[in-house]
């Protein structure tokens, strides 16, 4: 496992080499998060550097996380990402979603969260790889019971790449993390 000195965008291209070689010498699709879409392209660049010509997945924020009525990729961008083959994947967070509005309204705390804050204790990306599966998984566009190589990030950029096998949301403690590729040092 490689370990970034500290998270973000400078390792983006390395986290996505890593996922884009085990991807293709293990036959595995590639799920990654993305925000503004910056992520993509990368991925799109590397892929045929790389010879992957398996499935990408994008998946993206839902509908009215930032602001009601839109959402933070621009839907050109959706649409460009799709043209080349990506497939693009909007949800609610299976992390936080509807749990989150409840802890706001209700100043507590619910099993979900305590769920995703656990991750976070192996880092953000490790838990957005864990989430950005499983609403992959939900949404239908990877195989069930197979594993994938998860890409995700600090804020910004791709800096943890884990190789697992999601569950469903409905059944999100049969999740399997198998194997880190990459993530950055919590030593701060």
């Amino acid at each position: 496992m490689l370990l970034f000195e500290k998270p973000g965008t400078d390792n983006t291209e390395k986290a996505l080499e890593l996922a884009l070689t085990a991807a293709r010498d293990k036959w595995l699709d590639v799920v990654m998060a993305t925000t503004g879409g910056g992520t993509v392209p990368v991925a799109l660049a590397l892929a045929e550097k790389l010879g992957y010509t398996g499935k990408l997945v994008a998946v993206t924020h839902c509908y009215g996380s930032r602001e009601k009525g839109k959402n933070i990729l621009d839907p050109a961008k959706m649409q460009e990402f799709r043209d080349k083959g990506v497939i693009v994947v909007t949800a609610a967070h299976a992390l936080s979603g509807a749990e989150r509005g409840l802890s706001k309204k209700f100043s507590g705390v619910y099993p979900v969260e305590i769920v995703a804050n656990t991750l976070r204790m192996f880092g953000q990306g490790t838990k957005v790889c864990v989430e950005i599966a499983m609403m992959a998984l939900d949404a239908g566009t990877i195989e069930y019971g197979k594993p994938v190589i998860a890409v995700g990030g600090s804020g910004r950029g791709a800096d943890t790449v884990c190789r697992l096998t999601p569950e469903y949301t409905s059944d999100l403690m049969g999740t399997k993390i198998h194997e880190f590729l990459c993530k950055p040092s919590l030593e701060e």
